[in-house]
């Protein structure tokens, strides 16, 4: 869900201290932003890696007249993709980019980047493509992944799911167009943002919030203790209700994370049963694995078994610390790195 729309169940708002996000989503929410504010935005898309890069094929940035969003690079290329950018929007055209750093002269001349790799890169202006804030907003609602279709000669398809919008603008002929490797065309998906839920806000939630925000997260908290209320306020979405209520009625996105939290024995037994009828991907139990235990002891076993798959109990990596920040880390980690295939 876009941030604009997310619900609180009709009972309590997010903070207006909820900490801005980050990753992609920080991208396609600063760039329906710039359609607002006529800014005349422009998207760099990653269509193309080779050798050591900061980012991958896929990889967004937005550039427009009050400023930039998004990192394609250490910080060395932005200035050079903000100046095409602008070239972009004004004429309302594709540009097409390369930034080569594979050989020893490109060490110590130029950007400096060190990385000896190379990056192609389409920079889109967003007014030229009317339609496309819809399908933006898709992709924040967590629709699927957003499917781009690009060629030389300034043909454009975006797609999520059934919805599909497409345009022709002009565009010149890109500088490795000699290139062995050169086809012409390019299939680029930007993945949907991650979804994680968190059923009970302990003290761990002021940091693990925003700290999955900051990564592109969207969030939500399942919280109805008056004590937990203001640290699940962080979330984009706060729902007071029973955790099967929620579950059942499937109010996030699909698929989607689960943080069980609350601290509370009777409460996490609760949350583990609504999960258990359609277990989501990733199920991470706060606490030692004895209080698993117990928990398995009062659930039928076939809500263990469908369980046990994608259960992480105890949720977290051990990075050392002790305390609710260093928890709030470890889990973050442990998250986004089970979320992504490592």
């Amino acid at each position: 869900m876009s941030a604009d729309s997310m619900p609180s169940s009709g009972n309590t708002t997010p903070s207006s201290d909820v900490a801005t996000a980050g990753g992609q989503r920080a991208v396609i929410e600063a760039a329906l932003r710039a359609f607002e504010d006529a800014t005349q935005p422009t998207l760099a898309v990653v269509l193309e890696t080779s050798g050591s890069t900061y980012v991958s094929a896929g990889a967004i940035a937005l550039f427009d007249r009050s400023g930039q969003t998004g990192w394609l690079s250490g910080g060395c290329l932005e200035p050079e993709i903000a100046r095409r950018a602008a070239l972009a929007a004004a004429e309302g055209t594709i540009a097409w980019m390369e930034v080569d750093t594979r050989d020893d002269e490109a060490l110590f001349g130029g950007s400096a980047i060190g990385c000896r790799g190379r990056l192609r890169l389409a920079l889109l202006p967003l007014d030229s493509l009317q339609g496309w804030q819809t399908l933006a907003r898709l992709w924040l609602d967590c629709r699927g992944a957003m499917q781009l279709d690009l060629s030389s000669a300034g043909a454009i398809t975006c797609r999520i799911g059934d919805v599909e919008e497409s345009w022709q603008l002009g565009a010149a002929t890109p500088d490795w167009s000699a290139a062995p490797d050169y086809s012409g065309r390019w299939q680029v998906a930007i993945d949907a943002p991650a979804t994680v839920v968190l059923f009970g806000a302990g003290p761990e939630a002021p940091v693990l919030l925003p700290l999955l925000r900051s990564m592109g997260w969207l969030t939500t908290a399942i919280e109805s203790r008056p004590r937990w209320l203001d640290a699940a306020r962080l979330a984009d979405a706060l729902y007071q209700e029973a955790p099967v209520r929620i579950v059942e009625s499937a109010q996030f996105g699909d698929p989607f994370a689960a943080l069980v939290m609350h601290h509370n024995f009777e409460l996490d037994l609760e949350a583990l049963l609504a999960l258990s009828a359609k277990p989501p991907p990733f199920i991470g139990l706060l606490g030692p694995r004895r209080r698993r235990e117990d928990l398995f002891r009062l659930l039928p076993e076939a809500s263990r078994e469908r369980l046990r798959p994608t259960l992480q109990s105890p949720v977290g990596i051990d990075l050392g610390g002790r305390g609710p920040e260093a928890i709030a880390l470890s889990i973050a980690a442990q998250l986004q790195s089970k979320w992504h295939g490592h």
